[in-house]
């Protein structure tokens, strides 16, 4: 089944906000309330961009953030309405954003994932991220923390003259 991904209106921060909120509530076994908020994401689409997914003439399945920062792609907040989980649409919107950030020249995506989410590092090392660090959750926002946490970062190169972008190309076009 074909989605559409493009950029995401401010005016769709409400959806997204409820579509990152349900699809993260597999977080509630560590973290406290919501991931995010209206507010939040109207916030973010004005310095960067969030591409939203969805079959054509329907709703919003899924989004994701995506962000340049100092030459570097980066994007968190993958999110997929739980009914559409499982049909390849999270993969595609991470595709989605590292073509976004390679377009624009990003030689390098990055994203951080909670240490206590388990399943993700396996998932990210099979689209071609390793681990590059860890940073500590935001003493900020400690109090959203049911058990201590922390992030472990991921980064993968875009650059498509690499061995790695070439065996990427070649899976993706077979």
């Amino acid at each position: 089944m074909s989605h559409y991904i493009r950029p995401a209106a401010t005016s769709e921060a409400h959806i997204l906000a409820a579509i990152v909120n349900e699809a993260y509530r597999v977080e509630d076994f560590f973290k406290v309330g919501d991931r995010t908020d209206a507010a939040e994401i109207e916030a973010l689409l004005r310095e960067d961009t969030f591409l939203a997914a969805g079959q054509p003439g329907g709703p919003i399945a899924g989004c994701v953030y995506v962000a340049i920062k100092e030459g570097r792609g980066y994007f968190g907040m993958l999110s997929v309405v739980p009914a559409h989980q499982g049909n390849g649409l999270g993969r595609r919107l991470v595709d989605a954003a590292e073509q976004y950030c390679a377009e624009r020249g990003c030689e390098e995506m990055d994203l951080w994932v909670v240490n206590l989410r388990e399943e993700l590092p396996p998932w990210y090392a099979k689209l071609g991220y390793a681990e590059t660090g860890r940073a500590p959750w935001p003493d900020a926002v400690l109090d959203q923390l049911s058990r201590p946490a922390h992030f472990i970062i991921m980064s993968k190169s875009l650059k498509t003259g690499s061995l790695a972008g070439q065996a990427r190309q070649e899976e993706l076009h077979g």
